[in-house]
């Protein structure tokens, strides 16, 4: 019951969102911060070009994450990679601190469908909140998500027959409220860079 109404506040919260995604606030000690203008470099490269070229599909390397995040592949908040055998892969990084919470971001890639993945016998990602567009991406929200985006809030988009996500766990306690994942999630998909598999 309990989860029922958390998942039932997300929602209301996600709803009252303006579609801007813009939240306010000083920076916190993790989190990152959303007003800076983002790049849209990849700063590993090489790493990303090896995912790409290992799953024979293009993939979307972020220019930033939320501190003290990094988008480096193997790097030391690298915590999760998933490659199953559609080709399907999930990218995970993670801070945590017991007691204190976690700084979590998920990117996701199901080359060759655009079908929200199945857990469990329930959709993976749903409750839909609407969609918006952030840069060149037509994103859609989902609040209520399973797996590892439990907890998290979800950006999807499709790209010529394939589907993808970034998503981040919602932390109050760490001032991840959710206009700031939104904001963070914004910042993100702004900087996203299409890494095209080798011989494309």
């Amino acid at each position: 019951m309990r989860r029922l109404l958390q998942a039932g506040a997300f929602a209301l919260a996600l709803a009252a969102l303006p579609l801007s995604g813009c939240g306010g606030g000083a920076e916190a000690n993790v989190g990152g911060e959303a007003a800076a203008k983002p790049s849209s470099s990849c700063p590993d490269k090489a790493g990303w070009q090896e995912l790409a070229d290992r799953i024979g599909a293009p993939v979307y390397c972020p220019a930033w994450l939320p501190a003290p995040l990094t988008p480096e592949l193997n790097g030391e908040w690298h915590s999760t990679d998933s490659v199953k055998r559609d080709q399907s892969y999930l990218m995970g990084f993670i801070w945590f601190e017991p007691g204190s919470g976690e700084v979590h971001v998920n990117l996701r890639g199901y080359p060759g469908s655009t079908a929200i993945p199945d857990c469990d016998g329930r959709p993976c990602f749903n409750d839909p909140q609407g969609t918006k567009k952030v840069g060149d991406l037509e994103v859609q929200r989902y609040s209520v998500n399973r797996g590892a985006d439990t907890w998290h809030l979800l950006y999807a988009w499709e790209r010529e027959g394939s589907l993808y996500t970034v998503s981040q766990h919602v932390v109050p306690d760490l001032g991840l409220t959710y206009e700031k994942v939104a904001a963070n999630l914004d910042r993100i998909v702004r900087g996203l860079q299409l890494i095209e598999p080798t011989g494309a």
